[in-house]
């Protein structure tokens, strides 16, 4: 399973979204070179709150292109960088990953999926009724989460728009994404 890179983002300061870089720098354990939610433990606000010693298990967030012409036909407007995300891809399933999964993203760079992001209020604060569009339940009544995959770390190294992304399962049973 593969896909591409089609955007890197990151932000130095805590802001929605995310302006797009020529290229971005991943480094193992900490997450994106200058981005606000590297780090070992916690940077995201809420999670602060609640236990600033946790480990950081979103330090790089990614979401498929896919998901912008999704939301598009229903209206919405979205670009890569847009919903916070640090690298948007393009014909890889990130959603039907399990937990454990390696990429492998350029010539360097491995993170490994941790789960979910759990989209929240500050969606609709960007596009009122996206967060709808994002987040919402299946048929028996699930919570399906659509707005990216977190993941840690694992080798660093630079990415670029048009690095490829190559998916390595871990072994069975695999555990599906939940929130993180």
């Amino acid at each position: 399973m593969s896909g591409t890179v089609t955007a890197v983002s990151s932000n130095g300061e805590y802001s929605f979204t995310k302006p797009n870089r020529s290229s971005i720098l991943l480094l193992a354990g900490l997450g994106v070179e200058g981005d606000v939610h590297a780090g070992v433990t916690v940077k995201h606000r809420s999670r602060v709150a609640q236990d600033p010693t946790q480990p950081n298990l979103r330090q790089v967030h990614l979401i498929h292109e896919e998901l912008f012409t999704e939301v598009g036909e229903e209206g919405f407007n979205v670009a890569p960088g847009e919903l916070g995300e640090n690298i948007t891809t393009s014909g890889i399933d990130l959603l039907g990953l399990p937990v454990g999964t390696l990429l492998r993203i350029g010539d360097e760079a491995i993170v490994e999926v941790t789960g979910l992001r759990n989209p929240c209020l500050q969606i609709d604060n960007f596009q009122d009724g996206l967060l709808k569009k994002v987040v919402g339940r299946d048929k028996a009544g699930n919570i399906v989460r659509k707005a990216g995959i977190m993941s840690v770390v694992q080798v660093g190294g630079v990415v670029r728009p048009g690095d490829t992304i190559t998916a390595e399962l871990p072994e069975e049973p695999h555990r599906p994404l939940d929130r993180v």
